[in-house]
């Protein structure tokens, strides 16, 4: 085992190596004692080191293997066209809105399918983080387990270093002086709620610039990682997002579709990555286009 794979878990490790067996039967194996690191029964949870020697008996799998997932043409052209940054390291696109991030249940394909497809040579590459698929803007997806294992790390111990800087439309006028919205998220049955109970989430807003006389362009900034914290913060503030048909406000969405606007109006538009090499890499996307309309309308 190289270097590249040292402190990656071995269950994740075997998983990404065994093309085809299923997850359950790697985990039997391992229940089992089967599986062998240095001679030795090893756990699940077991990290590997540089020079570790795995042992796996020989598998017999009844089921083929997955198809690769059907990436449609158009997508595929939208991907191709939306690199914003590229490295040894990092492969950062400008992810359109409407489009996953990966495939589901109702989602044939997503970015990252799409972008294994145009890239076969980097076989490890890896999403970093999510973005809802209404939501446009900068996508982090690792090239190596290492890089992928080193901000994980960063966005489970230390949120606030990772800079993810977004820009969303909402109703009615946001106060002037910045504000911290500290306010605990928990998944509820029909999307997530405020639960005092749920986990810490802390989302930073300012005013960007006013829209007419009721709706404003914010700067939000994410110190912590929940599903759908921002669109879920801001409505609990009492100011929703434009075009948020799950959180948002009905009457003023009615308003923003007769003003030319269509979809959710949240944009991630900056990501600031600490490096290994002590460097900060700043990436930023354009504001979406469709976006125009609507900030000249007076709402």
């Amino acid at each position: 085992m190289d270097s590249e794979h040292a402190g990656r878990r071995l269950d994740k490790f075997l998983r990404s190596r065994l093309k085809g067996v299923p997850a359950g039967l790697v985990f039997r194996l391992l229940r089992q004692g089967r599986l062998r690191v240095n001679g030795r029964k090893a756990q699940q949870n077991y990290r590997l080191h540089e020079g570790d020697v795995i042992d796996v008996p020989e598998l017999r799998v009844d089921s083929a293997p997955a198809p690769p997932a059907k990436v449609p043409p158009s997508l595929i052209a939208q991907v191709r066209g939306a690199v914003l940054h590229e490295d040894g390291d990092l492969l950062i696109v400008d992810k359109p809105a409407g489009v996953a991030v990966h495939k589901g249940t109702d989602v044939p394909a997503g970015v990252i399918e799409a972008l294994r497809q145009l890239r076969p040579e980097l076989p490890e590459l890896e999403l970093t983080h999510r973005l809802d698929r209404e939501t446009s803007g900068v996508l982090a997806l690792a090239k190596s387990p290492s890089m992928l294992r080193y901000l994980h790390t960063l966005l489970r111990d230390r949120e606030d270093e990772i800079e993810r800087h977004y820009l969303a439309i909402v109703a009615g006028r946001w106060p002037s002086e910045t504000q911290i919205v500290d306010a605990p998220l928990r998944r509820a049955e029909n999307g997530v709620v405020v639960d005092p109970d749920g986990q810490r989430a802390e989302t930073h807003v300012s005013v960007k610039r006013r829209i007419g006389n009721r709706a404003t362009l914010l700067n939000v900034r994410l110190l912590t990682g929940r599903k759908h914290q921002i669109r879920v913060h801001l409505q609990h503030a009492g100011h929703p997002i434009a075009g948020d048909v799950r959180y948002g406000n009905a009457g003023f969405n009615h308003r923003v579709e007769r003003a030319g606007g269509t979809g959710l109006y949240l944009h991630a538009a900056k990501l600031v990555v600490p490096k290994p090499d002590g460097t900060d890499l700043v990436v930023t996307a354009p504001t979406p286009r469709r976006w125009g309309q609507l900030l000249k309308a007076g709402l």
